[in-house]
């Protein structure tokens, strides 16, 4: 009977988009387990040019950096952005390693009062030697929801590392294809103020397999109703 091959597959689909939700739960959480580990873990060396195929690719978010070396004078990015402090902007200025190489550095939150009307921030850049510790991020092409981002006007709603390192006239440098969240602490002044990475992770998967597989069990029932009902006409019937 059509109505048997239609319970059938139904059943089988919703069982397969259960298993799948479990499936993702398990992903989901060895992400946190290995985030929480990173970030609570010492900091390492900033990865160098050999390890940035792996982070184009995916990896080490989070990751727990160390980053030695200078900022670059004078170059300051205001990205707007909310932080647990709430709406202002993020303070990303590019920093040149020791190793040659640079890594744009989000130095923080600062509030709406704290960026001048031409779009810079009311806050120096440190000069001299200096080291960074922060979280590594993936860049965030293109910009925001429905608010893309306007180099020509220096307007930013997203980090994307190499657009705003072109539009500092870095385009042509050798540049991590990340952004270093700067920790908390790593501005004496106080602003911008650092350690702002919030790494909620929303897991949702075990209610999904729940609810896929209550409907494959109400598949299941309905057919059996249904298999109930005309065995019952059949001897009726007969």
């Amino acid at each position: 009977m059509v109505w048997m091959v239609l319970a059938v597959c139904a059943f089988a689909g919703f069982i397969l988009l259960g298993n799948w939700q479990l499936h993702r739960l398990d992903w989901k959480l060895k992400l946190i387990h290995d985030v929480s580990t990173r970030i609570h873990a010492p900091p390492v060396a900033a990865p160098g040019p050999s390890a940035w195929p792996d982070i184009e690719n995916g990896q080490l978010q989070y990751l727990h950096v160390r980053l030695e070396g200078r900022f670059l004078s004078g170059k300051q990015t205001l990205v707007h952005g909310t932080s647990p402090r709430g709406y202002g902007y993020w303070v990303m200025a590019p920093f040149k390693t020791d190793g040659g190489f640079i890594v744009l550095v989000n130095r923080g939150y600062i509030p709406p009062d704290l960026a001048d009307a031409s779009g810079s921030a009311k806050t120096s850049v440190p000069e001299g030697d200096t080291a960074v510790t922060g979280l590594l991020r993936f860049t965030e092409p293109h910009g925001g929801f429905l608010r893309p981002n306007r180099p020509d006007a220096g307007q930013w709603y997203s980090r994307d590392v190499a657009a705003i390192l072109k539009a500092e006239g870095l385009g042509n440098a050798p540049a991590a294809p990340y952004f270093v969240d700067a920790d908390a602490g790593a501005n004496p002044q106080g602003w911008p103020l650092g350690g702002q990475t919030t790494t909620h992770f929303r897991n949702t998967h075990l209610g999904y397999a729940i609810t896929w597989y209550l409907m494959a069990l109400a598949v299941l029932l309905g057919a059996g109703l249904m298999i109930r009902h005309e065995w019952r006409g059949r001897r009726s019937s007969g």
